[in-house]
């Protein structure tokens, strides 16, 4: 369970974000610069809020007159736009970054899992310059969960593939859901993506969640 409720006072207006979830896909929608990316950094612990609570499980991210837990100890999986991948760095060395020392022991199991079910064993030592964008994004997402983060977060990953990629790439972005089980958000323009991939869509505008569909139907609105 993630729960966020925050405020925060951008330039041309103040956020005003509430909303919950399971261990599910929340895509959120809207146009340039009416908040999506600020929320996943909020989550994430990049941008601090105003004011508000943001809790997973049983960790306080973010209370209101608390020094916020800071990015590294929130176990977030993270995976930008633009992959965010080192370009001095083997693939191997990209995908293990991010885990601790103390669980490299156990990390191996679930690393090797993630580059079965990513198809990206072969890989391992070739350096970001030398793949293609629809495996540096599987390279991303295999970084970003080589962690076992509680949520996971990603900000347009499939906006710069072609469509044939992208559809492959939709099609692992479920299936690992279904093996993971943990909360999802993304961000995309797509509006067919958000469908595909959406156990809820939240539509925002100024800040403000506008609209929310769930898989078909639509549930509320504020």
């Amino acid at each position: 369970m993630l729960n966020v409720q925050f405020l925060k006072q951008l330039a041309h207006y103040e956020m005003d974000i509430q909303f919950e979830m399971k261990a599910e896909i929340l895509v959120l929608v809207g146009p340039s610069g009416s908040g999506k990316t600020t929320i996943l950094n909020t989550v994430a612990g990049l941008v601090h809020p105003d004011s508000g609570t943001i809790v997973s499980k049983d960790r306080v991210f973010f209370q209101s007159d608390e020094k916020p837990l800071p990015a590294r100890d929130r176990q977030i999986g993270y995976l930008f736009q633009d992959y965010a991948l080192f370009p001095h760095m083997t693939v191997e060395k990209n995908i293990w970054y991010g885990v601790k020392k103390k669980q490299q022991k156990e990390s191996v199991a679930t690393i090797q899992q993630l580059l079965h079910v990513l198809g990206i064993e072969h890989l391992l030592q070739k350096f970001p310059h030398q793949i293609s964008g629809g495996e540096k994004q599987r390279v991303g997402l295999a970084r970003a969960l080589a962690a076992q983060p509680s949520v996971l977060l990603l900000d347009e990953p499939l906006s710069a593939l072609d469509k044939e990629t992208r559809q492959q790439c939709q099609d692992e972005l479920l299936r690992l859901h279904e093996i993971w089980q943990i909360p999802f958000i993304i961000v995309t323009h797509d509006l067919d993506e958000a469908e595909r991939l959406g156990d809820r869509i939240i539509y925002l505008d100024k800040g403000h969640i506008v609209r929310e569909e769930r898989k078909k139907y639509l549930v509320s609105a504020y």
